[in-house]
């Protein structure tokens, strides 16, 4: 995650940049928590974490934001657990939203700046936006959340095969992709490529613009 934040990090002109505390690297304690996120901010130059989990999670984000280090909450489904799930299933449903509104109390009142939701109704959605003091972000919770947020490469329509209902395809990027390849696969087997404008001859020219050593 170091590693991609940084690289983030170097493109980036306005965006607040987060970055997702790894499973693992914050559950075992506060101290662990505050270390590795600590350590994620000063490495990556990032200006939050966000870490997963409710009213388990809630004292770790009261301990770490106390030590300035700022949090985004995520609650409802959350990806890092989702064995524990039983899958990607939706949460929330019929006497569970409870569960859920408990969780997004707790890391608001933990010190959390803003919360994800993911995979809830939207009735239970629209309730903790009216009831938290937070902004909500939504994936898979309706447009009654304060924010939205998409996998790029869900909405891009890089996965032929994993299509959640609340994700919508603006482009279908794959399968241009594997069109793409399999050209080129073709192409190099029949050793169309590369051609004669692809390779480079013995002699030096000079052309406006040069050309490529």
């Amino acid at each position: 995650m170091i590693l991609h934040g940084k690289a983030v990090r170097r493109g980036l002109e306005r965006a607040l940049m987060a970055v997702d505390m790894p499973f693992g690297s914050y559950e075992e304690s506060r101290e662990q928590a505050f270390r590795n996120a600590a350590r994620v901010m000063t490495e990556t130059g990032c200006a939050a974490v966000k870490l997963e989990g409710g009213e388990s999670i809630a004292e770790t984000i009261r301990f770490v934001t106390a030590r300035g280090v700022p949090v985004i909450g995520h609650v409802g489904l959350t990806p890092q657990a989702v064995n524990a799930f039983g899958g990607y299933l939706v949460q929330g449903r019929g006497e569970d939203a409870e569960r859920i509104l408990r969780d997004a109390i707790s890391v608001a009142e933990a010190g959390a700046f803003a919360v994800v939701l993911e995979k809830i109704p939207e009735a239970l959605a629209r309730r903790i936006t009216q009831e938290v003091s937070i902004p909500t972000i939504g994936i898979g919770a309706s447009a009654a959340c304060d924010g939205q947020i998409l996998v790029v490469d869900d909405m891009l329509g890089l996965f032929g095969t994993f299509q959640p209902k609340f994700v919508k395809r603006y482009a279908e990027l794959g399968e241009a992709a594997e069109a793409a390849i399999a050209t080129y696969a073709h192409e190099v087997r029949e050793r169309r490529f590369p051609a004669s404008e692809h390779i480079f001859g013995d002699e030096p020219r000079n052309v406006s613009g040069g050309e490529a050593a």
